[in-house]
């Protein structure tokens, strides 16, 4: 019988990535991704129906129970979670409470199941926070001090998950993944963002200025792809109960990274401030040392990061191509 593969958050991009890549180079697995029944489809990857999608808000504790007692995982990828830093500040009571009992369920029904799965617990370099110069590269062994609500309930989800291990014996690895980009990032996040807005300038749909937040900040960006892969790894080499570091080990500004979007395309392009793009506080840098993980796994980043703004720039280049070439919808709306 073929091992199974519970995948959460399946339909946003990491989660698609990751689904791509276990049909890829994991045939023999059985794929099965939880989704919201409003959630886009647009990311999933299904050729011949090698992705077995399921209805299932985590946030019910019975409908979460339904989904582990029928399908039974052998591995567990919990991606699934409010994602967005600046909508944490605006539903900072939503934030904390979805991701928190998201987890919370999912772990309850794996207890209540009696199963034993392998559980990666996708979580943030958000956790570190105030991060001082000379606490850098950051480790495993940095103090957390989260700076948002998205933040904290990052923390609140790792401590979770050690809890999990400690109290029960349930295989949990926690992974804080640093930044991760690539095709089918959302809008709203900082990379896509740019390059969305690039793309929509070169197509004449608006003025050729960009408008940013602190570009200041530095972050350690890691394309998606190879994210996924260190994913599968984790849960194949990886101890359960410890934390692990996934990233570059290299830091850029923001607006380094917006230089290379420019790079890209021949119009010159006017940048300006944004005040509702600041953040009350912000997390000034980020720079990891995935030491441990590679030491455990092996893995290494195989994406360039010129390569990943540059597939950024041309998803969203085809994405709005797409939108605008296709047919209008005569027909008279519902009531």
């Amino acid at each position: 019988m073929a091992q199974r593969v519970l995948i959460t958050g399946i339909t946003g991009m990491a989660g698609s990535h990751l689904a791509d890549y276990l049909v890829a180079e994991h045939p023999e697995l059985e794929i099965i991704g939880t989704k919201r029944w409003r959630s886009s489809l647009s990311c999933v990857y299904q050729p011949g129906n090698k992705v077995n999608l399921v209805d299932c808000d985590l946030t019910d504790a019975s409908a979460c129970l339904k989904v582990v007692k029928v399908h039974r995982p052998d591995y567990v990828f919990h991606l699934a979670a409010q994602t967005y830093v600046l909508d944490s500040w605006t539903n900072p009571r939503a934030t904390i409470s979805d991701n928190v009992s998201m987890q919370l369920n999912l772990l309850d029904a794996i207890r209540a199941c009696e199963l034993d799965p392998v559980v990666q617990l996708a979580l943030s370099s958000e956790e570190y926070g105030k991060v001082l110069e000379h606490e850098l590269p950051i480790t495993e062994n940095n103090p957390l001090r989260p700076l948002s609500p998205y933040a904290v309930s990052k923390v609140a989800q790792d401590m979770l998950g050690y809890q999990y291990f400690q109290s029960y014996g349930m295989k949990c690895i926690r992974t804080r993944a640093f930044n991760h980009e690539g095709p089918r990032r959302g809008e709203v996040f900082v990379t896509s963002n740019f390059a969305k807005q690039i793309a929509s300038i070169e197509a004449g749909l608006c003025e050729p200025v960009i408008y940013v937040g602190n570009i200041e900040s530095r972050r350690d960006w890691t394309d998606v792809r190879d994210v996924a892969h260190a994913y599968w790894l984790a849960t194949q080499h990886c101890v359960p109960g410890e934390v692990y570091v996934i990233a570059s080990g290299v830091a850029r500004t923001v607006e380094q990274m917006l230089n290379v979007l420019l790079s890209y395309s021949k119009i010159e392009i006017e940048i300006k401030v944004d005040s509702a793009r600041l953040r009350p506080s912000d997390v000034t840098v980020l720079q990891g040392d995935a030491s441990k993980f590679k030491a455990a796994t092996g893995w290494e980043p195989a994406i360039p990061f010129e390569k990943t703004m540059s597939d950024l720039l041309d998803y969203w280049r085809a994405n709005l191509r797409s939108s605008t070439s296709a047919p209008k919808n005569t027909t008279a709306p519902r009531a």
